[in-house]
């Protein structure tokens, strides 16, 4: 019975970690990556969409990110939500084609950078100690239901525990390597 319940709560806190790489993803590292942009919404059609679902994000050079735009009417907007969007890009239109140079980071930039990547980190770890109190109460309210025994009970929040642990880690470890990739010159 607690198995299925262990491997939900495993999941989810896998769950945190993909995620956290997403958001690392969308890091400047100083090198071109689609993903930089993936996160942006533009204001389309009357909603918001995400920049993937009104063009293409090619990537031609190391410095160069380019942004097809598949509708004409939608350039000016997607040239909007490039420029709001606080990564510090400035995009430049060529009929339907937006061109976004990639700058170099000021050691200021990457600094800064690194303090977001720390915020990211600190969110998953909040989210993965969220996932574990919701087990070990999940696993609390089985045992006062009768449904486990006491030592049971303690058996499986030893093991909420080792996992939090490891997911920890891994999510220290993801932070680390974003890091050293940031502050690389």
């Amino acid at each position: 019975m607690a198995d299925p319940e262990l491997s939900d709560i495993e999941r989810r806190m896998n769950g945190a970690v993909e995620a956290l790489r997403r958001e690392f993803a969308g890091l400047r590292t100083g090198r071109a990556s689609a993903a930089l942009l993936e996160p942006l919404t533009v204001d389309a059609y009357g909603s918001k969409m995400p920049i993937n679902q009104v063009g293409t994000i090619g990537v031609p050079d190391p410095r160069m990110l380019t942004v097809q735009v598949w509708d004409q009417s939608q350039v000016g907007a997607v040239e909007k939500a490039i420029r709001d969007s606080g990564l510090g890009l400035n995009p430049q239109t060529e009929g339907n084609v937006i061109r976004v140079p990639i700058p170099q980071l000021t050691e200021e930039r990457r600094v800064e950078l690194t303090k977001v990547a720390n915020k990211y980190a600190e969110q998953a770890r909040v989210a993965v100690r969220n996932v574990r109190r919701d087990g070990i109460d999940r696993f609390r309210k089985m045992e006062k239901g009768g449904e486990i025994s006491q030592d049971e009970q303690r058996a499986w929040s030893t093991e909420i525990q080792q996992l939090t642990d490891t997911t920890i880690a891994a999510i220290d470890d993801a932070l680390s390597t974003k890091e050293s990739e940031i502050l690389q010159v």
